[in-house]
Parts: C-alpha cells; sequence; structure tokens
C-alpha cells in the first residue's frame, strides 16, 4: 500500500511539473470542438442558457414556489452538467489517449488534468450564464456567496479524482462507458436538479437524502438561495471527495503501469 502510494503521488508530482503540457493540450481541445464555427466557445454558454430557459418554462411550479426556481435551476443545471460531462468523458478517458499512452512517457495524471482543465473551462462558461440568470432572476448578493464559491472549488478538487477512479474503470470494465453514461442520464431525474424537494415521501425522500450528487448541488445552491453555510452538504461532499481521493490514489499506484495492456 505504501509503494502504491509512492507511486501515485510521483505520477501526479511528475505530471503537476508539466502544467504547461496539460493546459495547452485542454485549450486545444475546447479550440478544436469549436473551430470554423461562428460563435466558437459561446455556444456552451448558448446551450446552457437554452437549457435553462427551457427547464423553467416546462416546469417551474405555480404559486409561492416560483419564486427563485430560476436561480434553482441554473445553479443545478450548472452543477450537474459539469459532474455529468466529467464523469462520462472520464470512463473512455485512457482509450481515447491511447497513442500518447502507447508512445510517450507521460505520466499518467497528465490525461487526468487536461480533461480536469477542459471540463474546468467548459464550465467557466456556464458559470457566467448562472451569474447573469442569478443577477436578473432576483437573489441578493450576499457575502453568503462566497460559501458557493468555496463549495464549487471543493467540486473541482474533487475532480481530478472522480477522473481517475472512473477512468481506470473504464479500462477495466470496457462496457462500463455505455453502463455509466445511461445512469448518468436516469440520474439525472433522481437528483434534485429541476425538482423541489420539500419534504415529501416515496422516492423523491430517498432521492434527495441518499444521493451523493445532492450535496454536489447544495454546496453552491443552497449558499446563495438560503443565504447559510450548509454544513452538512459541506461535510457529506468533503468526506465523498477524500474517499474518492483515496481510491484515485490507490488505482494510480497500483495500475498506472498496467494501463498500456489494458487498452
Amino acid at each position: 500500500m505504501i509503494s502504491a502510494l509512492n507511486g501515485a503521488l510521483d505520477d501526479i508530482f511528475r505530471a503537476m511539473k508539466l502544467r504547461r503540457v496539460w493546459i495547452a493540450l485542454a485549450q486545444e481541445d475546447i479550440g478544436d470542438q469549436h473551430r470554423r464555427t461562428t460563435l466558437g466557445p459561446l455556444w456552451l454558454l448558448v446551450n446552457y442558457l437554452a437549457f435553462v430557459g427551457t427547464f423553467v418554462f416546462v416546469f417551474q411550479p405555480a404559486g409561492k414556489d416560483a419564486a427563485g426556481y430560476s436561480a434553482y435551476v441554473a445553479i443545478g443545471l450548472m452543477v450537474w452538467f459539469y459532474l455529468m460531462e466529467v464523469i462520462s468523458l472520464s470512463v473512455p478517458l485512457f482509450k481515447r489517449e491511447e497513442s500518447f499512452i502507447e508512445g510517450t512517457t507521460l505520466p499518467l495524471f497528465v490525461y487526468v488534468m487536461r480533461l480536469t482543465v477542459q471540463s474546468a473551462i467548459r464550465a467557466g462558461y456556464a458559470v457566467a450564464g448562472c451569474v447573469v440568470i442569478l443577477l436578473i432572476s432576483g437573489p441578493a448578493l450576499t457575502p453568503a456567496w462566497l460559501w458557493s464559491l468555496a463549495g464549487l472549488l471543493l467540486i473541482l478538487l474533487a475532480t481530478p479524482a472522480l477522473i481517475t477512479v472512473f477512468a481506470f474503470t473504464g479500462a477495466f470494465f470496457p462496457d462500463s462507458e455505455f453502463i455509466v453514461g445511461n445512469l448518468m442520464r436516469v440520474g439525472m431525474f433522481l437528483t434534485p436538479v429541476f425538482w423541489m424537494y420539500n419534504g415529501q415521501g416515496g422516492v423523491q425522500e430517498y432521492a434527495y437524502h441518499w444521493n451523493p450528487f445532492t450535496y454536489f448541488l447544495d454546496v453552491a445552491r443552497i449558499p446563495i438561495l438560503a443565504n447559510e453555510f450548509p454544513a452538512n452538504a459541506f461535510s457529506v461532499t468533503g468526506l465523498v471527495a477524500l474517499a474518492v481521493w483515496a481510491i484515485a490514489l490507490v488505482l494510480l499506484g497500483r495500475y498506472r503501469r498496467q494501463v498500456v495492456f489494458m487498452i
């Protein structure tokens, strides 16, 4: 175990020294995805705003629950789309980077950070759109918003671990790409992204309290909507992040050299 941990940390430290490499690769990825388009990466902002507008138009509740629903959906979709993209793209990551892994001696964590930066850049457009919606829809700008920023940073810190775990999962079990993709699509309806939990029983109660994604959304949403520090959400999200990092370090330490044979 100690040997695996040392190997993982060595791979991570060597990757950090090559930060210019994975930052440049991530920026190139974003440029390639929108090459020759009229709006370029601004399409990411347009797509986000279109989704928020559609969900608000279709699902906005009547009565007192309507107040703040736009902000509720805007924050929920911003975080959920980020998590869904990170997890979905992580599963085939090593297969996608096969030529680099086989042809270079770059640390494996370089590819993890490449996807991390790429996802963060893409999410930045959604964050900009979310801020505009929040300013228009009415939640007062208060110091509690800083806790929301801290929640987003916590999610960002957990991202490389999530990518590592799901990338190894995809390397071990190729079918997991389709399984995870389907689960994430279904998971959107089992997570309070656009529906609000008001103490109902049944499926919604379990989907709210026992779904770890709920707490990832709440660390960003509660400080803005309720103007308070979500201690429970931060505790659960932090524990999940630590657990995922522990698994990621074990996988990276033990199997980083075997990945080339798995893909």
